[in-house]
């Protein structure tokens, strides 16, 4: 609905929105304005990050909006038009797989150089940065991959305050090029053994640029160093929070549904579609119907929880679907994880769309996809990028489907979803919840799908999460589950001889999901897991623990 509101505001605000002025500092926007217009052309200044195909891409967005300043990943082949319309009040450029010597390889819109607002360019962005300012990018010099000591040689706006001159500072580095020579105006403020254009800088354009990766948390300052940027150098206050996305998401969803508009939202008994669906009803209220799907995939006792949490705390509408023999059926022999995903994914939206016909007249679809869920399915660019697995909730809808999609959470990170949670009032036992995965157990059982394994892998899990709460390490811990292994070993047990599937254990903490270190349990505690699964829990004889890091392995096994 149109509001008449009077508000401060700059000219080019007024200007975009169509108002006119009535004195030097107010503007009456007029009827003629929607509250989600107002939102997007007022409420906040904006970073623009533009993407080569980093698989941290993501971190940056991550470390600028713990600096309370909104930002927004594009592909780096945005036309000038499309960056000028955007209207950041800063660009930074990502790191990429690619190499600036190749021809054809990426470079940044000149728009990015010509508008005149602070650049900060990181790794690849440094190098194309350089290539296209005048400076050179060579190949075969010295490389360098991960932790490295820079020393820094002059006084630089990005680190004031955080690093002295003169002061030896550890980076995280990931490039084979180097720059050679940089551009004029530029000069070097810090450097490393394998790259003596570490970090450099142009003051009087607000240009700088890093080798390092100053977004991942193996440089111990690099959040400072972007909050410097945000702040000091872009000159932007804290005007991003979860309360403001909250407020700025609903008006969005209001906008989009309008007032007649019915929405369905599935939902999986994890984190992400609860809070996407409790945010969608608090906009939305009745047009929302939630459908909760039993695939036969879920933890002991999760399919309970969420139709209690949702009909009976909520009052959402809730169609519950035991859909347990569809989904078994279609698992039914088929081992590979890819294939499990697609086959799940396509019987949700088969289900979908039979209860969407149903509800009667639903014309969206509500999904809880993140942005980790996104950067791992598919790249931005079309090519740098690699993708590391698929998801059964992202990537759009078959085209003979007549459904469009509502994806609140999917600029959010796992760890901003739970901020979101508490904001929206669900109970601490619902936010606090592990990550689970779309297809369930599906992709936890690492061999063909059935009953018996399931069960085993069911209450394996259950005796596992248990032991972590009464030990008080649940909140400590990222994510936390178990795996079913698709081999089986010879065990001893009373007198006779046992043949049984080897269990998994996995714990990792992380603060986003898009790195993670396993979790370093006692020895003691893991030898009463592994005493308690094997006793409990028939049909395993032994127990393994993954130490793996994230990267190289991925937090699921599949």
């Amino acid at each position: 609905m149109p509001v008449q509101v009077r508000l401060p505001a700059p000219p080019h605000v007024a200007a975009q929105l169509g108002g006119q002025a009535k004195n030097p500092t107010f503007f009456d926007f007029g009827a003629q304005v929607t509250p989600i217009g107002l939102l997007k052309g007022f409420l906040m200044d904006k970073i623009l990050i533009l993407d080569f195909g980093s698989q941290v891409t993501q971190l940056i967005a991550r470390r600028v909006r713990e600096a309370g300043v909104y930002c927004e990943i594009q592909p780096f082949n945005r036309t000038d038009e499309q960056i000028r319309a955007f209207d950041p009040k800063g660009i930074i450029l990502s790191g990429g797989p690619a190499s600036t010597t190749e021809e054809g390889s990426p470079r940044a819109p000149q728009a990015v150089w010509d508008m005149g607002v602070p650049v900060l360019a990181i790794c690849y962005g440094q190098q194309t940065l350089c290539m296209q300012q005048g400076g050179m990018v060579e190949g075969g010099h010295h490389r360098e991959f991960g932790k490295a000591e820079l020393t820094v040689m002059e006084a630089c706006s990005l680190y004031d305050s955080v690093w002295p001159v003169g002061s030896k500072q550890q980076v995280w580095m990931s490039h084979g090029d180097r720059v050679t020579k940089i551009p004029d105006g530029f000069k070097v403020v810090a450097a490393s053994v394998g790259a003596p254009f570490a970090f450099i800088a142009c003051e009087a354009r607000k240009i700088f640029a890093t080798q390092f990766h100053p977004e991942v948390v193996h440089t111990p300052d690099g959040a400072k160093l972007l909050s410097n940027f945000v702040h000091k150098v872009c000159g932007l206050g804290n005007d991003w929070s979860m309360k403001a996305f909250r407020e700025t998401e609903m008006a969005k969803i209001r906008e989009q549904v309008g007032s007649a508009g019915r929405v369905i939202c599935g939902l999986s008994g994890g984190v992400d579609s609860s809070v996407a669906a409790v945010l969608i009803h608090e906009a939305i209220g009745e047009q929302l119907t939630c459908i909760f799907v039993d695939t036969g995939l879920m933890r002991e006792g999760e399919g309970d929880e969420v139709v209690s949490l949702f009909r009976q705390h909520y009052n959402i509408p809730l169609v519950h679907v035991d859909a347990r023999e569809m989904f078994l059926g279609a698992l039914a022999g088929v081992t590979d994880p890819e294939q499990k995903r697609k086959i799940i994914g396509k019987l949700f939206i088969d289900v979908f769309e039979s209860e969407a016909r149903k509800v009667g007249d639903a014309a969206f679809l509500a999904q809880g996809t993140l942005y980790p869920d996104v950067i791992e399915s598919v790249s931005f660019i079309g090519g740098p990028s690699v993708t590391i697995k698929s998801h059964h909730n992202v990537g759009g809808l078959p085209d003979r489907m007549n459904l469009k999609l509502i994806e609140p959470l999917r600029e959010l990170f796992k760890d901003e979803v739970r901020v979101l949670g508490r904001e929206l009032g669900l109970p601490e036992s619902f936010v606090e919840r592990h990550p689970f995965p779309g297809p369930g157990l599906a992709i936890r059982v690492l061999s063909d799908i059935t009953e018996e394994k399931l069960a085993v892998l069911r209450k394996a899990d259950a005796v596992y999460l248990d032991e972590i709460r009464k030990a008080g390490l649940y909140n400590e811990i990222w994510q936390a589950f178990a795996v079913l292994l698709p081999v089986r070993t010879v065990g001893v047990m009373g007198d006779g001889r046992s043949y049984d599937h080897v269990l998994g254990l996995r714990a990792v903490t992380s603060v986003d999901g898009m790195t993670a270190e396993s979790y370093a349990f006692e020895h003691a505690f893991l030898a009463k897991v592994a005493t308690r699964i094997i006793n409990e829990v028939r049909g395993v004889n032994r127990v393994v623990y993954d130490v793996t890091s994230k990267p190289p392995g991925t937090i699921e096994w599949e």
